[in-house]
């Protein structure tokens, strides 16, 4: 299991970060400033850390500098949106630096390019009765293996990295088909009906009113 450790000093924020890491199925601790999670650090071993810049006692740059020799692959998540910031944050060993505000999917995709690069991800994911090795990009449901188009896949990916989500068609449309979104729903809307079929996921992808879809996994 991922466990991320996010240290932000805006309860809010920390709590809105937690239930959507939490639900697309990392483990998270929570801090409020620096000198917390140097603690929680020698703690506990963790896959990540989303790190705000502007903390109370040892702000995040001054925690970073700790931080860097460990090895822990590090995002920087700040209203601190200035150049000098970015160059700052990525110069002391940030692996990405998210201004404040942002979308909810955009991070968690952040998260997963993060965790990947750093070969941190889980190799197997697995929903009900299928399964997901994301090194071979092979799909079983039931032990047998699902064949699905590059974009299929692509597609299941990103409703895996954001389980209990609901994902806008625009941003269905942009993240897995790289283009800008034109208005029209059809190609989404076809691309989930065949991933729903193939799956035995008609219950699980769910249709939310004038937004999207959702991936619903409780288990």
């Amino acid at each position: 299991m991922i466990r991320i450790l996010i240290v932000e000093d805006e309860k809010p924020i920390a709590d809105l970060l937690d239930m959507s890491l939490t639900a697309a199925g990392y483990t998270c601790d929570c801090r409020m400033s620096g000198t917390e999670a140097a603690d929680a650090v020698g703690e506990k071993r963790y896959d990540l850390i989303l790190l705000d810049v502007m903390l109370p006692g040892i702000d995040g740059f001054e925690l970073m500098e700790y931080l860097a020799p460990l090895g822990i692959p590090v995002i920087f998540i700040t209203a601190r949106s200035a150049v000098k910031d970015r160059i700052k944050g990525l110069k002391l060993g940030a692996d990405d630096y998210i201004v404040k505000p942002f979308e909810i999917a955009e991070l968690l995709a952040r998260v997963e390019t993060v965790l990947r690069r750093c070969h941190k991800t889980d190799d197997t994911i697995v929903v009900g009765d299928v399964t997901v090795d994301t090194q071979s990009r092979v799909v079983k449901r039931g032990g047998e293996v699902v064949p699905l188009t590059a974009k299929e896949y692509a597609l299941l990916l990103l409703f895996l990295q954001n389980r209990n989500i609901a994902l806008f068609r625009e941003t269905i449309y942009e993240r897995v088909w790289e283009n800008d979104y034109m208005g029209d729903s059809r190609t989404v809307d076809l691309h989930v009906q065949r991933l729903r079929k193939k799956l035995g996921w008609q219950d699980r992808i769910t249709a939310v009113y004038k937004v999207g879809y959702r991936l619903e996994v409780r288990e």
